[in-house]
């Protein structure tokens, strides 16, 4: 498809009055920043196009609905004004109309007009639907309850924020452009289903307003690996339409990606009074059980809400397995997030295979076991690991060293593939212990299937209150080696995992 125009800017005229007179209008800056920017990405001159309004009111003029058959997109720039406008309105619906007679409004699932939300509006009723399921990119943010424009006048943190925004919309205007130009309308799917993507879907899950940021740079960052990222537009505010749009979309996602931050988010309308943070956590977890869907939650070290809902939740997410589910709990920078869930999608699209067995190969009768330990613990674990390789187990510890992400990896294999677990609790603290118990309530989620993996904890000097109340509350599968190397509780475990007797 071929286009004399990139662009065509759509806005109201209020919304281009400078904040003082020696400043450019906001609408003439930043069509100056879009085309710059574009103009790099594109790496030839972006033709961007717009309404000067000299006459400064809204009397809607043909000789621009006749441009628009020669324009590839439209960017309209959200307002108050702009959507009590009849003028402004209208030109998103010729627009629209002219699109859907010269290749459609939406190609390969990318609508052709693009919202820039200046300023909070109550409602988008009046304009065309495309436009409304799309998300837009809001160009304000939140100071004390007030939305503010991202305006260099505001300060230096508004400009950086004005200049990444119009950076993320030149980024997407981009690909599209490129994706138009050898668009073939008549290959689109007649039967209206979708085309089969060539990496996994993503659902990056709504957040708080503070994590929102975040939430763009990684949303960029997996769209220009080439995957697809869900939600791709407005959810329902009611609370059981937001939940059945929600389930509908983790069906169709690999792996699901929750920003945990101080805000509580949302919250639909509904019974529950519960926000959208929430329940998307609760979904993802139902679609975990269902199916072992991935997830990763992002909590940074030592985050705190000032709202109690949000810090109960934060708190659960901390201490609860059930909360957390079938994920990964990323602590870590934004950067170690990314690694996490690039490694993650590699193993989603590229499983390890099985080793191939030769003709009338029995499988080894060797069993693993899993003993988990604090690094400072290594050596007081020896005579557990002769005991069991002089039973025929194979015995792994933790990986001690390496990247987060690395580790994390080698954990889920050990409690995908281990028939047995000894948690050896010594030097380690509560805390210690309380965060390996979580992660050995994930183990259902990572086994797909696989026979449960026989759990055991061994209790190891030093004395503590927390170990001597778990003996005297008889823990099930427990081992008690405070004093000497209980051989006849050994023996117990060894039985239990190994019930037949037999050896390697």
């Amino acid at each position: 498809m071929s286009f004399t125009k990139h662009l065509f800017i759509s806005y109201a005229h209020i919304d281009n009055q400078p904040l003082t007179p020696e400043q450019q209008g906001w609408i003439t800056r930043f069509h100056a920043t879009l085309e710059a920017l574009l103009s790099m990405r594109l790496g030839s001159k972006a033709e961007i196009w717009r309404d000067e309004k000299l006459q400064g009111n809204d009397i809607f003029a043909d000789e621009i609905t006749a441009q628009f058959p020669h324009t590839a997109l439209l960017v309209s720039v959200l307002t108050p004004r702009y959507l009590n406008s009849e003028w402004c309105t209208r030109e998103v619906h010729e627009f629209c109309q002219s699109a859907e007679q010269n290749g459609g409004v939406v190609v390969e699932n990318k609508a052709r007009v693009f919202k820039v939300i200046k300023t909070p509006v109550d409602t988008e009723a009046s304009l065309h639907p495309v436009m409304q399921e799309s998300l837009g990119y809001e160009f304000f943010t939140f100071e004390d309850d007030t939305p503010l424009e991202l305006d260099p006048a505001y300060g230096e943190k508004f400009a950086q924020d004005y200049n990444r925004k119009v950076g993320k919309l030149a980024w997407d205007v981009a690909q599209l452009l490129k994706r138009l130009e050898t668009y073939a309308p008549e290959s689109r799917d007649t039967d209206g289903g979708e085309q089969t993507a060539t990496k996994s879907t993503v659902y990056l899950a709504e957040c708080s307003y503070d994590q929102r940021e975040a939430r763009e740079i990684l949303q960029a960052n997996l769209e220009r690996h080439g995957y697809t990222v869900l939600p791709d537009q407005p959810l329902p505010r009611d609370e059981a339409e937001y939940v059945a749009a929600v389930a509908r979309i983790l069906e169709r996602c690999a792996l699901a990606i929750h920003l945990v931050g101080e805000g509580y988010g949302a919250v639909p309308d509904g019974p529950s009074h519960k926000s959208v943070i929430v329940l998307q956590n609760e979904l993802a977890i139902q679609q975990s059980k269902n199916r072992a869907l991935t997830r990763v939650i992002w909590l940074r070290e030592g985050m705190r809400s000032e709202n109690s809902q949000q810090q109960a939740f934060i708190e659960a997410l901390n201490r609860d397995a059930e909360t957390q589910f079938g994920a990964d709990l990323i602590t870590g920078d934004l950067e170690a997030l990314k690694a996490s869930i690039h490694a993650m999608l590699k193993r989603l699209e590229q499983p390890e295979p099985e080793s191939p067995k030769a003709p009338g190969e029995v499988e080894d009768s060797a069993k693993l076991v899993y003993l988990i330990c604090d690094e400072k613990d290594r050596k007081a674990t020896v005579p557990i690991r002769r005991f069991c390789r002089a039973e025929g187990f194979e015995v792994i510890l933790p990986a001690f060293e390496g990247d987060a992400t690395a580790v994390r990896e080698a954990n889920r294999k050990l409690l995908t593939n281990c028939d047995a677990v000894i948690l050896f609790y010594g030097t380690g603290d509560e805390a210690w212990k309380r965060t390996v118990d979580n992660d050995l309530k994930k183990m259902k989620s990572y086994r797909s299937g696989k026979p449960p993996a026989v759990t055991y904890t061994y209790l190891a000097e030093p004395a503590t209150s927390d170990k001597e109340d778990l003996i005297d509350m008889e823990e099930p599968n427990l081992i008690n080696g405070l004093a000497d190397f209980p051989e006849a509780e050994m023996k117990a475990f060894t039985q239990a995992v190994n019930p037949s007797g037999a050896t390697a």
